[in-house]
């Protein structure tokens, strides 16, 4: 695909599910700290199962520096409900005590220092620089933005790593900050996994996997 045609998917998914205030994200976060917090823990999760547990986590532990001071145990209970509870405890509580020993109590705003935090991952990282700080050096790529991604034609691979060099190359860096929000919501809504909606797809036309579909059938 050329820069012109995922210009125009862009622009119609933009239309299809515009970005209300700004609110690019899923989980109901507030600040950095609770952006870093709740993204380490959405890892395989679902972010319904993230948010429903927000409550009870910031109640307990609102500051990096009282996250710090807990043990892994303590979290667990309270995170129980989500997938790899034990570790994403570990996680949380490292990222914690980091953020206070080693960066002064705030998250920090580069990809190499973010990635040095237990839990985070480079697809994290994306995540938490745009949320949190509006800094767009990378696409974060999701199981959504993949398979999207592949069935468009935006990417031959099925390497995220890989798909987020074609993604950047491949878009303006101005839309780097919405696409990955545009691809989930997408990937949710009509290209899912299994019977994808064609009927209902505003961009069908310019889709690989679709003329590929619409080719096999004739």
């Amino acid at each position: 695909m050329n820069r012109e045609t995922a210009c125009e998917v862009y622009r119609r998914l933009l239309v299809e599910y515009p970005v209300v205030d700004g609110r690019r994200h899923f989980l109901d976060f507030h600040n950095p700290f609770e952006t870093l917090i709740l993204t380490i823990l959405s890892a395989q999760t679902t972010d319904r199962a993230v948010n429903a547990v927000r409550d009870a986590l910031f109640s307990r532990y609102p500051t990096p520096e009282a996250l710090a001071r807990a043990e892994p145990e303590e979290v667990e209970p309270i995170i129980r409900t989500i997938g790899f509870h034990h570790t994403k405890a570990r996680h949380i509580v490292g990222a914690a005590r980091k953020v206070v020993d080693e960066f002064g109590g705030e998250v920090p705003r580069t990809m190499e220092e973010l990635r040095t935090l237990p839990g985070v991952g480079r697809k994290t990282a994306n995540i938490i620089l745009s949320q949190a700080f509006d800094i767009n050096v990378g696409i974060a790529v999701d199981t959504h933005v993949r398979r999207v991604s592949k069935r468009l034609g935006f990417t031959d691979s099925t390497n995220p790593d890989i798909i987020e060099r074609d993604l950047v190359a491949l878009l303006p860096e101005e839309v780097w900050g919405d696409i990955n929000y545009l691809l989930i919501r997408h990937g949710r809504a009509v290209c899912t996994a299994q019977n994808p909606k064609h009927d209902r797809c505003v961009v069908a036309d310019l889709c690989r996997y679709y003329r590929e579909l619409r080719a096999g059938e004739e």
